[in-house]
């Protein structure tokens, strides 16, 4: 397998951490070479979370570089655009549809930017999914992580039981299965 490179980004508090474990983790099972890096911002305050996954056969270092990024897997639509120059030409970004203001939006200081998926697919493959309201429908809004992971995966690779299991090992016990339905719910989306 080439190396693949993996950009994970949200806002603080949907899971951009814990997503990029489980992938890690999952490329590391699979006897892969795998680096973490991550970039967390305002997280505590909602602000901007940027992780990085690389692995391969061998990994140098853990940052993936401006157009290097194989999968772009975004939980926010405007973070899915501040962060697409990361994306290969042939790259895929897997989108949460949700919008979360950002402190400039709320304050008035600038505007939410209107059409962000129309304007991404323009230059790049764009799979969008609305992971919230998945995830409310399973009756856990903090799984839209899962829900994303789970669409993610299948660009990713791995079966699907390798998955699980790490997402098993990975999550809080007390939250195993409501997360492996939303990974599911994803998966089979």
């Amino acid at each position: 397998m080439k190396e693949l490179n993996i950009m994970v980004v949200g806002v603080g508090g949907q899971g951009t951490l814990l997503t990029s474990r489980i992938i890690g983790k999952t490329a590391l099972n699979a006897g892969y070479d795998v680096k973490l890096s991550e970039v967390h911002g305002m997280a505590q305050r909602g602000g901007s979370v940027v992780t990085f996954v690389r692995f391969g056969e061998s990994v140098n270092e853990p940052v993936v570089e401006e157009g290097s990024a194989d999968i772009l897997i975004a939980f926010e639509r405007l973070e899915a655009y501040r962060y697409s120059h990361y994306l290969k030409k042939d790259g895929v970004i897997i989108v949460n549809d949700c919008r979360i203001d950002p402190m400039t939006v709320v304050i008035g200081a600038s505007t939410y930017p209107e059409n962000i998926i129309e304007e991404l697919q323009k230059d790049h493959k764009v799979i969008a999914i609305d992971g919230m309201e998945i995830a409310k429908k399973l009756g856990n809004s903090k799984v839209l992580n899962s829900v994303v992971l789970g669409l993610s995966a299948k660009y990713i690779g791995f079966t699907k039981e390798e998955w699980l299991d790490i997402v098993r090992k990975t999550v809080p016990q007390k939250t195993i299965e409501i997360n492996e339905k939303a990974f599911l719910s994803g998966y089979e989306f």
